[in-house]
């Protein structure tokens, strides 16, 4: 093992800390800081001084205290035991830390991210004597009731793997060996991977698939696909991290990986209490079991958001490496370039605009382009999907700033939260007028059957067809009232309400209406439109708009979020009344 380098500290600047006698050193190298051993990392070097962020608190630092290289840049621990894990940004268990230390965190604590005593039961899929490669699977863990671990080759390692048997093993215990022209290599469950350097994979793919949420607004209107990326962005109060929550619980991935990046600590409580008593719609199992949560609240050292954004990101490409699809919630990445801000401005590096460094746009588009659908390298034949749906929360809600724009410049999805939607009590707040998708085509392969997907396109433009002229009918309605206006527009303002009140506005607190399922989505939104086409032909055969506005199926259409998903043939049953009720003021015939 290589000689530790020892420096001595000759600054602090609150979270910077610069240290002489450091020659030697690398770029991003991890360091223990003072006799205190706090976490650090490099990110400036200047002949033998270093600059260093440190990730915990450095009051009572001070000059003439040593530092000493770790060699190492900052890495996370990737095997069984991730999934249902709590960690802060450098990947510490906070459950154990609280066993061990009680309610607040001591500064230079060591816990390792994954636990060295219990014991998995790996199950060998290969036999001793197979040729392998970086990637390859060569064996299964049941980590939780709902997700497979897959064991897999780590990289740089290739050759013949013998003594590999079945058994339960610790994390750090050996259980293969690969024999190579370069020697012999153990094989253990756990591997280290940098957090700042990207998983590799055998090829990129296109993302051709809708990532369904549940989430009404979303998956008909701005879809997000497996493997794609969304920014929410909105003023404070118009339900980012409600959004977030319920993307996170409801999201059809396989794993769910939930940073909270120097949020309120009382929003990531609401995820530890919540995640544990909800249900996974599709396994029945409490949503836990599928998901890694990392919590870097704000009142935590600020440096560490930096780290928390990729140490999410690199455990969330480890289980896309295993063919799993993998969903990233960040909440807010706005609190990680107020991080990168301050420690730019502690560097005296020149600051760009809003005060942010000049690297913050390379820096947030490495992040997203790290999502992405892949063929996963090795053996067996696999394909994972990473998407990264990241949290903005911009001064006053002003869309104009530095790192909305830098985020929406390599995003596909925009889903624009409003201030005037949340004031009005309609959630989520997502503006249907401003945001967009560029997954929209994906849609149709929702559904079972092709024409009923090519049918919900088609909805999905009517409803928005009808949106949009709302839009540009309500200021001619506030000019001159709407008796002013033709009955036809009168329906439209009528049937554009039902889309907004009883189809985008979603209540995420109510049992049933939390999740709607793409079929149902489908059947709701037919519903409305079917009515609208209906009324229309009444109005040709004048009948008065008064009449069709007092028919009591407008409150069947309403009352539909509100029925569970075994009964959705009470839904599709609507349809029927809307024919009867409009049939009965004698305009249409059936």
């Amino acid at each position: 093992m290589a000689e530790l380098k020892t420096g001595t500290i000759v600054k602090v600047a609150g979270p910077v800390v610069i240290a002489k006698g450091m020659l030697g050193s690398k770029m991003y190298d991890v360091v223990r800081v003072s006799k205190h051993n706090l976490i650090g990392e490099i990110v400036e070097l200047k002949g033998d001084t270093a600059s260093i962020q440190v990730y915990e608190d450095t009051v009572s630092i001070g000059p003439g205290e040593p530092v000493v290289n770790t060699g190492a840049p900052l890495s996370v621990e990737l095997g069984p035991g991730l999934i249902e894990s709590i960690y802060d940004g450098i990947q510490r268990p906070l459950d154990e830390l609280y066993k061990a230390q009680g309610n607040y965190i001591l500064r230079g604590s060591q816990l390792p991210g994954l636990n060295r005593e219990k014991r998995w039961h790996f199950k060998p899929v290969i036999g001793n004597g197979t040729e392998v490669s970086p990637g390859d699977v060569i064996g299964e863990v049941q980590e939780s009731s709902i997700l497979l671990h897959k064991i897999m080759i780590p990289a740089g390692i290739s050759g013949k793997i013998e003594e590999l048997n079945e058994g339960d093993y610790t994390v750090e215990q050996k259980i293969a060996v690969v024999h190579s022209g370069n020697g012999t290599h153990e094989i253990k469950m756990m591997q280290k991977w940098p957090v700042r350097l990207g998983r590799t994979s055998k090829k990129r793919l296109s993302p051709n698939a809708i990532l369904q949420t549940g989430q009404r607004v979303i998956d008909t209107f701005f879809p997000i696909a497996k493997g794609g990326t969304a920014c929410v962005p909105g003023p404070f109060g118009t339900g980012k991290t409600v959004v977030q929550h319920q993307l996170a619980k409801w999201v059809d991935a396989d794993v769910v990986v939930y940073v909270g990046c120097g949020e309120r600590g009382n929003e990531m409580t609401d995820v530890l209490t919540e995640f544990p008593e909800l249900k996974d719609p599709r396994s029945g199992e409490p949503l836990m079991k599928r998901s890694v949560l990392i919590a870097n609240t704000s009142d935590m050292p600020v440096a560490a958001r930096e780290a928390s954004v990729y140490t999410g990101i690199t455990i969330a490409e480890y289980f896309r490496d295993m063919g799993y699809t993998v969903a990233l919630m960040a909440d807010s990445t706005s609190r990680w370039a107020e991080a990168m801000r301050e420690i730019s401005t502690r560097l005296e590096e020149m600051p760009a605009e809003e005060g942010y460094p000049a690297y913050l746009a390379a820096r947030i588009a490495s992040f997203y382009e790290r999502a992405g659908r892949i063929d996963c390298l090795g053996k067996p034949e696999r394909e994972g999907a990473l998407s990264i749906i990241g949290a903005v929360s911009p001064p006053g809600g002003d869309l104009s700033d530095s790192v909305v724009q830098a985020t929406l410049h390599v995003v596909k999805v925009f889903w624009s939260l409003m201030a005037r939607l949340a004031q009005q009590r309609h959630f989520p707040a997502i503006d249907w007028l401003t945001s967009y998708s560029f997954y929209k085509q994906y849609l149709p392969g929702c559904y079972k059957d092709k024409q009923e997907g090519l049918e919900m396109v088609e909805l999905t433009q009517q409803a928005m067809n009808l949106l949009e002229q709302e839009s540009q009918l309500a200021e001619i309605v506030r000019l001159v009232g709407s008796e002013a206006i033709s009955p036809a527009d009168r329906m439209v303002l009528q049937t554009a309400k039902s889309i907004r009140e009883d189809y985008l506005h979603q209540n995420a607190f109510h049992e049933v209406d939390t999740y709607t399922s793409m079929e149902k989505q489908f059947q709701m939104l037919k519903n409305i439109i079917h009515f609208h086409g209906k009324a229309l032909e009444a109005i040709n055969n004048d009948v008065e708009t008064a009449d069709i506005f007092k028919l009591g199926v407008w409150e069947d259409i309403s009352r539909s979020s509100f029925v569970p998903e075994e009964q959705i043939e009470q839904v599709v049953k609507i349809r029927d009344k809307i024919d009867e009720q409009i049939g009965s003021l004698g305009a249409v015939k059936k």
